[in-house]
């Protein structure tokens, strides 16, 4: 397979994680995603963030997440967030130092 292939076949295979985790699977919390699989859809738009910036391109934390949410962080949280229960929020905090904290 051609390298133009390839990166058009991660392209859709990302657009195709975004639109499930956007708008088929809305009901999955972040931080539910975030305690099992150890990423959420902040990190995504982060991913996104950072591709962004290897490329000389600046966007910002709220625009990035504005462009992978399809919608503010304020109104996706208004629209889908639950609250978190003590139990999410204490393994939060776990998968968040193994996952994010000190990576590159």
């Amino acid at each position: 397979m051609d390298e133009q292939t390839e990166i058009e076949l991660q392209a859709a295979a990302f657009r195709r994680l975004q639109k499930h985790l956007m708008q088929d699977r809305t009901d999955v919390q972040n931080i539910d995603l975030m305690n099992l699989a150890g990423f959420c859809r902040n990190c995504l738009s982060r991913w996104y963030q950072e591709a962004a910036a290897e490329k000389g391109i600046d966007i910002g934390k709220e625009a990035a997440r504005e462009h992978f949410y399809g919608m503010t962080m304020a109104e996706w949280k208004a629209t889908y967030q639950t609250d978190a229960s003590p139990q999410q929020q204490a393994d939060f905090k776990v998968s968040f130092a193994e996952n994010v904290t000190g990576k590159d």
